[in-house]
């Protein structure tokens, strides 16, 4: 790595450790796991920010996908991840929006740890989707390129939810990410996981 290299990921890592987080002692009403994933974790800022938030929020399970595995994803245990589901009552993802779509990991996640089995595999469990987006109302909404807003481009994770009998919760999306509000971002994550 060379020193602009070294640099750049300082910078990430100093705006990411330098966000207040305030969360309240608060337990959750529902057993949470939280998986995060980003492509290029070295790069993420509001990623990294909100596992940060969700990690401060006692009583919740946070399992970063790539920390775990790296980008093997045929390393995933689903032994392992499929125990852990079972012994929570909601499941969140938190990832960027990657090509309008969820992360090469999360989608080898699902195809391992889900894919296997029949419908109402998580019956009664609830599923929030969390994701950030560059993209602001020039790219999406009825009046931007793509069409439709950022949440629904997550439909098929809607899908998903809905055949594993699950409830799927209204998504917490960013869009047009701004590094002076991953602050806000955060407490609205804290908010929506101790609801």
């Amino acid at each position: 790595m060379n020193r602009r290299e070294l640099l750049k990921v300082g910078a990430v890592l100093a705006v990411a450790s330098a966000v207040p987080i305030s969360a309240t002692a608060k337990i959750p009403n529902k057993k949470t796991l939280v998986i995060v994933s980003h492509p290029y974790p070295e790069r993420s800022i509001f990623i990294k920010g909100l596992q940060q938030a969700a990690e401060s929020v006692q009583g919740i399970t946070v399992r970063n996908l790539e920390s775990i595995y790296g980008f093997d994803t045929r390393a995933i245990n689903s032994d392992d991840e499929y125990r852990l589901m079972q012994a929570h009552e909601r499941v969140v993802f938190i990832f960027p929006t990657h090509w309008f779509n969820i992360t090469p990991m999360l989608k080898a996640y699902l195809n391992d740890v889900w894919g296997s089995v029949g419908p109402d595999l998580w019956k009664g469990k609830e599923m929030l989707v969390v994701s950030t987006a560059a993209g602001g109302s020039s790219t999406y909404g009825r009046n931007g390129r793509v069409g439709v807003e950022l949440a629904d481009v997550f439909l098929p994770m809607k899908a998903t939810a809905l055949h594993c009998g699950m409830t799927y919760l209204p998504p917490l999306v960013f869009e047009a990410v701004s590094r002076s509000e991953l602050a806000s971002y955060q407490q609205q994550l804290i908010k929506r996981l101790n609801e």
